[in-house]
């Protein structure tokens, strides 16, 4: 195994080969500062088409917003060249400090959101979303980000909150999810396609209401829903949520991250989820080197 820096000083490159199966196995990862938005990396989507991705979510990966010389026409990524076959979906940073099962309190609000009004892409829905409930009562809209001098706020308003809302921004996931996941605040997630960190390994079923986007668009639905749930029910919730918070740290707990990673933490689970992808990614090779010549087949995954 030996590990290149990739052009531009922003990828990896881990090169193992298997020998004696005929098969040699290349994983690609771009640092996790670098993934964040895919539309960075449209200049080296070549080069990356058949590595193993680490990314934070598929949704800016198949359009990207960048016109092509004459203007006119929209750079695009192959469906192919991302895919739950190959690459893996890793969480983003949270912002905020877990808070242990043995220390939830008492909840006052019902549903918590703390972020930009405005985005683009997919963010006209949480525009709309606004709109229908900045005035309801048991409801707290704020607009800010966790940082420096809105973390005590964040941190305030996810722990006092039953639910936190989670729409879409410019991409499907942000740090707000697992955010609230650390804070035990109840995920209520609006989509209608997502792809999550871990799935497999984490049921997010157990601990997320997931919402379509018609049906949270339906004036009072979402709040008659959410207020049906029991109390029971989000005792459960919160229960499995405190589970599976140690799945997303990065953070070793240790002074300036020296040391071994937490054992359950983010970076085991991402290896462990690409020593899952492994097999898949041989038999897609296996497959593309048996096609007859000439032959159209659908193409499942650019691994080659």
């Amino acid at each position: 195994m030996r590990i290149t820096k990739g052009r531009r000083r922003h990828l990896i490159l881990l090169r193992n080969q298997r020998h004696g199966s005929g098969l040699g196995v290349e994983i690609m990862f771009s640092l996790l500062q670098g993934i964040a938005d895919p539309v960075a990396m449209w200049h080296v989507k070549a080069e990356i088409a058949p590595a193993v991705l680490l990314v934070v979510d598929f949704g800016g990966w198949y359009r990207l917003d960048r016109k092509s010389s004459n203007g006119s026409l929209t750079e695009r990524v192959q469906h192919t060249q991302v895919s739950l076959i190959k690459d893996v979906i890793v969480p983003y940073t949270h912002l905020l400090p877990p808070l242990p099962l043995s220390e939830n309190t008492k909840r006052h609000t019902l549903l918590y959101f703390k972020g930009a009004k405005h985005r683009q892409r997919g963010g006209i829905i949480r525009e709309k979303l606004w709109e229908l409930l900045v005035n309801e009562p048991g409801v707290i809209m704020e607009e800010g980000f966790p940082n420096a001098t809105g973390r005590e706020q964040s941190i305030r308003g996810m722990r006092t909150s039953e639910f936190c809302l989670h729409p879409a921004g410019d991409t499907p996931t942000s740090c707000r999810l697992f955010d609230a996941i650390q804070s035990l605040c109840i995920p209520v997630i609006v989509s209608d396609s997502i792809e999550l960190p871990f799935e497999g390994m984490v049921d997010y079923s157990e601990f997320s209401v997931f919402v379509a986007t018609s049906d949270a668009l339906t004036p009072n639905w979402l709040l008659r829903h959410l207020q049906s749930i029991s109390e029971r029910q989000k005792a459960r919730f919160r229960q499995k949520m405190s589970m599976v918070q140690p799945m997303f740290w990065f953070d070793n707990g240790q002074p300036g991250g020296i040391g071994p990673v937490h054992p359950d933490g983010a970076v085991n689970q991402i290896w462990r989820k690409v020593h899952q992808k492994l097999p898949m990614i041989k038999e897609a090779i296996v497959r593309e080197k048996r096609r007859p010549p000439g032959v159209s087949v659908p193409l499942r995954c650019q691994c080659t």
